[in-house]
């Protein structure tokens, strides 16, 4: 058993749960593999296949679309790399080609490969370059220099890449790309399920150009998907790239370890503690992974630990934001064994190779179970017992995990949602398309049935122009620079030095205000800095090494402003909108907490910037004579929980993804005069599913009310009424007065 006695006697593990090792079913390798890539994976240490692995290659390279969904750990890198490796290094494919293909120079077969972030793409680049076979590769991103993209460009037979770089660099400039291009033969989407709602269809979109420019240069490449924790891997994968007769792959028959998970209710602050177990776990020579809910705590609970533990150097943090250099040092150090404890976000959630890890600890529930149990697919990978431990939040939603572990046990993770057809999101895309290549309506191959429609639109907009031979781009901008495929907006922001002018790290946009403000803690890697200056015009901010004794909380207001009511109608004896609307937040201050205990020491104003956002919402209001059988002390609670609860069964009835969507509640907003319940779109311009659910209200909120009647909790719980989004902590909540206010709405 993994859990050490220390461990499994502690009264705060609340459930124990334990997963049986499993013996693995192997095959050998498919007849069609040379020798010269069996001898490659040979000195890897890979003999013989898992089952698995054998049929998803097999199945690729003899042409069929396949979709890879085993367990982490499984060997799916295997899987899409044998026909990968058997185009590119012996020319050799089971499919037919188009003989239409133009002069390559001898480059052969190529090969895509396309990961949701840097770190998995180097990971990638990592591996092949070790198999020290003959094809030639190279990464493509942000931090690639010129010469490096000159050689992705021109000579490289396997690319690794992301869809942000294929989207601005690849295919805007198509014709510079002919020979990856025509010769492309397979494309793998790794980590699969990461791309799900509004980022999703934009990715299908990316996969859409793609094809329809692939096939211009006379290439029709295998899609290969590959996920650990997905639901309906074939459909995703379908959906995701708009191919058809995909295989689903989803028996894993690889050895797995044991996994022994504890549910941990702590008596303090849970990231104190996770930094305990983390030092504690380290020093009993476990290598431990500690996911922490922000990248402010992924340094702190680094820093708590490290002065708990014998070897202090052993001991890191890892977040997004950090230089190239920095992150491929500590995933060098996490690889070696260097480094035996690191505290991080869920950066490390993918699938970065760290055979040694032999823990996880998750500070507080990642909001899915699919990322909590790809947070604990991190250990094990050595073959030895893995041991995964949820430190609960204080909020109730982690707290009702600890007290019904057969919602993350027992039942499986959640279906990836994600909606290509979005019209929202198809006709930037659309119009991106037309600047590559002029649009005809040939091309509903690529973009689906409601192309016409999108061209209509596009055209009287102005965007388009319609000519004998298609639709083009009529402006002298890039359109594919109109489109942020994450909704991050704007360049990062970057910290640096003030004595030296040296960049410390970056920040994205979103979150500078709120972390590098003047008089902010910023944290880097075990080292503390005071924020002295913060421009957002330029995107910089000026640090200086500081150890203050404190970090710093924000503190922000925010609101929903109605702009204009597109659309209404009676919703029984209350009013339903839709309409435009204005998110407003601004960070007004920032708290100093003491570094040891978290004690407030003082606050301090800010004057930073209102930020807003126009998108679309609907929205109910109630009359006041209505309310009278909600008692005063309720109302808020009940909006809130109706909110809440209304938000989680949107999915059901428009295509969206929780977390494309948002809401807000009040008993009485200055622009209605009455109690209001939004549920907005959470992206510029709006999404649709706001709409959707203005359109589909009656029996949206009916299924909101019987979730609220039906749920066998008392009080409210995951199920019905806690958020893992809730930005005010889910409080308050009103479950059996939020059933009454619905019934109030629908029933009367």
């Amino acid at each position: 058993m993994a859990v050490p006695e220390w461990l499994a006697s502690d009264e705060r593990v609340r459930h124990h749960f334990h997963r049986p090792a499993a013996a693995g079913v192997t095959a050998e390798f498919p007849e069609w593999v040379s020798g010269t890539v069996r001898d490659a994976f040979g000195r890897l240490g890979v003999q013989r296949l898992w089952a698995h692995q054998a049929i998803a290659a097999d199945t690729a390279f003899q042409g069929r679309h396949v979709a890879l969904a085993t367990g982490t750990a499984s060997g799916k890198t295997v899987g899409y790399l044998l026909p990968v490796l058997a185009a590119t290094v012996d020319n050799r494919i089971g499919f037919a080609v188009p003989e239409r293909v133009p002069l390559d120079l001898g480059r052969g077969h190529s090969a895509l490969y396309l990961a949701p972030t840097k770190a998995l793409a180097h990971d990638q680049l990592r591996v092949l370059t070790s198999l020290d076979v003959t094809a030639k590769v190279s990464a493509l991103d942000g931090d690639s220099d010129l010469v490096e993209r000159r050689f992705a460009r021109d000579f490289a037979q396997v690319v690794l890449t992301n869809p942000d770089m294929l989207h601005r660099s690849v295919l805007p400039r198509h014709p510079q790309w002919v020979r990856l291009l025509s010769t492309l033969r397979y494309v793998v989407v790794d980590e699969a399920h990461r791309y799900r709602g509004v980022f999703g269809a934009h990715v299908a979109a990316v996969l859409r150009r793609l094809r329809r420019l692939a096939h211009h240069y006379g290439a029709d490449p295998v899609f290969i998907s590959a996920s650990a924790t997905v639901c309906g891997a074939g459909e995703l994968l379908e959906r995701l790239a708009g191919v058809d007769a995909v295989v689903e792959v989803a028996t894993d028959t690889s050895t797995r370890p044991a996994l022994d998970y504890l549910l941990w209710r702590p008596e303090g602050d849970p990231h104190h503690e996770a930094a305990d177990l983390l030092a504690r776990l380290v020093d009993d020579g476990r290598q431990t992974l500690a996911f922490t809910t922000s990248r402010v705590q992924a340094e702190l609970v680094a820093l708590r630990a490290q002065r708990r533990v014998e070897s202090p150097a052993a001991v890191a943090s890892y977040r997004g934001g950090y230089l190239a250099e920095d992150r491929r040092e500590l995933e060098a150090g996490l690889q070696s064994g260097q480094l035996t404890g690191v505290a991080c976000t869920n950066a490390l959630e993918l699938g970065v190779d760290i055979s040694g890890v032999d823990a996880v600890i998750s500070c507080g529930f990642p909001g899915t179970v699919a990322a909590l149990w790809q947070q604990v697919g991190r250990a094990g990978r050595a073959g030895r017992d893995a041991l995964g431990i949820l430190i609960a939040r204080p909020d109730p939603l982690d707290a009702y995990l600890c007290e019904h572990p057969e919602l993350i046990f027992d039942r499986p993770v959640e279906r990836t949602v994600l909606h290509p057809e979005n019209p929202h999101v198809l006709a930037p895309h659309v119009a991106a398309a037309a600047q590559e290549l002029p649009v005809t309506a040939a091309d509903t191959r690529w973009f689906g049935a409601t192309l016409p429609g999108l061209l209509d639109g596009l055209t009287a907009a102005g965007h388009l122009r319609r000519r004998a031979s298609g639709w083009y781009w009529t402006r002298a901008d890039r359109a594919a620079d109109q489109i942020d495929l994450r909704s991050v907006g704007g360049r990062s922001v970057e910290v640096v030095e003030e004595a030296t002018g040296r960049v410390i790290g970056q920040v994205d946009p979103a979150a500078a205000d709120r972390t590098v403000h003047e008089g902010a803690v910023y944290l880097h890697q075990g080292g503390q800095w005071r924020v002295v200056g913060y421009d957002p015009d330029s995107h910089a901010a000026l640090a200086v090494p500081d150890r203050p004794g404190y970090f710093t909380q924000p503190q922000s207001t925010a609101e929903v402003r109605v702009v204009e009511e597109l659309r209404g109608r009676p919703l029984g004896p209350a009013r339903l909108s839709f309409g435009a609307v204005e998110l407003t937040s601004q960070v007004t201050g920032f708290l100093r907490r003491d570094e040891a205990s978290g004690k407030v020491w003082d606050s301090a104003p800010l004057d930073l910037p209102r930020r807003v956002l126009r998108t679309r919402s609907v929205w109910f209001t109630v009359p006041d004579d209505l309310l009278a059988a909600i008692p005063p002390r309720d109302l808020a609670g009940a909006a809130h929980a109706a909110e809440h609860c209304a938000i989680g069964l949107l999915p059901a009835f428009a295509p969206c993804d929780r977390w494309d969507i948002g809401g807000l509640s009040t008993t009485l907003h200055p622009d209605t005069g009455e109690l209001t319940i939004f549920v907005h779109d959470g992206h510029p311009g709006g999404s649709g599913f706001a709409e959707r659910g203005y359109e589909l209200a009656e029996a949206w909120l009916r299924g909101t009310l019987d979730r609220l009647r039906t749920c066998e909790c008392v009080a409210g719980c995951p199920a019905c009424v806690v958020s893992p989004k809730c930005g005010n902590g889910n409080q308050p909540l009103a479950k059996a007065a939020a059933a009454t206010l619905l019934a109030l709405v629908l029933e009367s």
